[in-house]
């Protein structure tokens, strides 16, 4: 997909496209009195059930695809967009259309970045284990933005930012984890923290994560030959402008490269789709890389928990007891909740590097599915502006967030006989994982915990995903950091503008 951002027609598109809401043209569209009869007719014959969303028909002399702006159930206005932009771009690609114009000069800022983000999805796709790769025709879409322009040009600049870092998170996560090893995981990491301005990284062995104490890595990852990792990403976008702002975002991402489950072995179904379990980590690499591109004047890090949950001969025994780094004990009741123990290491790297803010995730539950599938990700915080700023900055990126209570009255299910405490708990799943997760939480720093086992996956279609690693995620955490670089997240009377 190409885009060509114009203040007006240039005369060389081949055809139009049309945004409507049920018997509405959405946007600028400047069309002779012939021409209003002819839309009016067509969305008659849409309301009527003659014609379908994306009918293709003449209108003044050129073909124009009529594309149907409210279609799915439950989404939001914005996403509308997006889905709508997705299927006209698959749909002129599919017919081969060169050159497509959208006559948005009436569009706000946020309608238009959500069509970009839209048209550019439609280009994703994941190819590198087939034999025969299929080339999809490249369209060029024509953006009529008037007086905009300019500022549609810098939007399209931050969109295609954005979605460098949700195809770097897909492909990623979609990779098979025989080629995707903590330790290859390592590599790309370092290949972007090289090639990515003030963006500094620091890698720790399974031997330099033994002697500081993060047991946690090392108990999970002990049963693999492909020992574990534990990666820091530093970016300090506050140097540059001279801000005086105190506050440190650290995003802690999940990155089990394979779950077997360990001794607690995985049923055989299960397993396909744990080359997903390392969705937190890439998310959390995506997400720092694309705003250090962006410059966003705030500080923000990334810790990424590598390991692989292997079975071996000297794999973690259920019933094993560990030292966590913040020196409290954890007895392994299940070697298949292992993500929570990698993430108590992320927890106190997240400490040590000075965070104000805490945002992990993880596909860290099946719990999480059962309760809210695959459309939306379920969190914890334990601060309610940080709580309120990922709803909205989800909201803005049209992913959705629904916040779980961290109910005290479970926790007593995760105390242990010998132990402080055992990772696993007899009722509520999520709940208790984060329960767990907040053992670990340094004291006096706002965190959530974003459980995406249902939104990072999917294996079936849903919205702009086929199948397979959606990208969930990264574009929330890219526009929370813009939120955090606009001021104090209590401050709701801020500046702070989304796009």
């Amino acid at each position: 997909m190409k885009l060509n951002i114009t203040a007006k027609e240039s005369g060389k598109a081949t055809a139009n496209a049309l945004f409507f809401v049920k018997k509405s043209i959405q946007f600028s569209a400047v069309l002779s009195d012939e021409g209003e009869v002819q839309v009016e007719s067509v969305l008659d014959g849409i309301s009527d059930g003659i014609f379908d969303d994306l009918e293709f028909v003449e209108i003044e002399g050129k073909a124009t695809f009529f594309v149907n702006a409210a279609k799915e159930r439950g989404v939001s206005s914005l996403d509308h967009l997006r889905m709508a932009a997705y299927r006209l771009a698959k749909q002129a690609s599919k017919k081969q259309v060169p050159v497509v114009s959208l006559m948005l000069a009436d569009a706000a800022p946020q309608q238009f970045k959500s069509i970009v983000h839209g048209l550019s999805y439609a280009d994703y796709k994941f190819d590198a284990y087939k034999s025969v790769k299929k080339e999809s025709f490249q369209v060029t879409f024509e953006i009529v933005a008037g007086e905009h322009t300019a500022e549609f040009k810098k939007i399209a600049e931050d969109v295609a930012v954005e979605q460098k870092a949700i195809v770097l998170a897909r492909n990623l996560i979609n990779t098979p984890a025989a080629d995707l090893t903590p330790a290859q995981f390592v590599e790309r990491a370092k290949t972007i923290a090289k090639y990515t301005d003030n963006l500094s990284i620091k890698v720790r062995d399974a031997r330099q994560l033994e002697k500081e104490g993060f047991m946690g890595h090392v108990t999970v990852g002990k049963g693999s030959s492909r020992p574990p990792f534990m990666v820091t990403l530093c970016y300090d976008g506050t140097k540059p402008v001279r801000r005086t702002s105190a506050d440190h975002l650290v995003i802690v991402g999940k990155g089990l490269c394979f779950d077997t489950g360990g001794l607690c072995l995985k049923a055989a179904k299960s397993m396909p789709t744990m080359i997903s379990d390392m969705s937190g980590a890439a998310t959390a690499l995506a997400a720092i890389q694309a705003i250090a591109t962006l410059k966003i004047p705030v500080k923000v890090s990334a810790v990424l928990c590598l390991a692989e949950n292997a079975i071996g001969n000297t794999s973690v025994l259920p019933g094993d007891i560990f030292t966590a780094k913040n020196g409290k004990t954890v007895m392994v009741d299940n070697t298949d909740a292992e993500g929570r123990l990698v993430l108590s290491d992320g927890l106190a790297e997240a400490g040590l590097i000075g965070a104000t803010h805490i945002v992990d995730l993880a596909t860290l539950t099946g719990a999480m599915i059962r309760a809210l599938g695959y459309a939306v990700a379920g969190f914890f915080s334990n601060d309610d502006d940080l709580a309120r700023a990922v709803i909205n900055c989800g909201e803005n990126c049209c992913e959705k967030f629904w916040s779980m209570p961290l109910e005290e009255e479970y926790a007593d299910s995760l105390k242990d006989k010998f132990a402080d405490l055992k990772n696993t708990g007899s009722d509520a799943g999520a709940i208790c994982a984060a329960l767990f997760l907040q053992e670990f939480v340094p004291e006096n720093t706002a965190w959530a915990h974003w459980d995406i086992a249902g939104t990072a996956f999917v294996d079936k279609k849903w919205k702009y995903t086929e199948y397979g690693a959606t990208g969930f995620g990264v574009q929330t955490l890219i526009e929370l950091a813009r939120r955090m670089s606009a001021g104090p997240l209590s401050d709701s009377d801020g500046e702070y503008k989304t796009l």
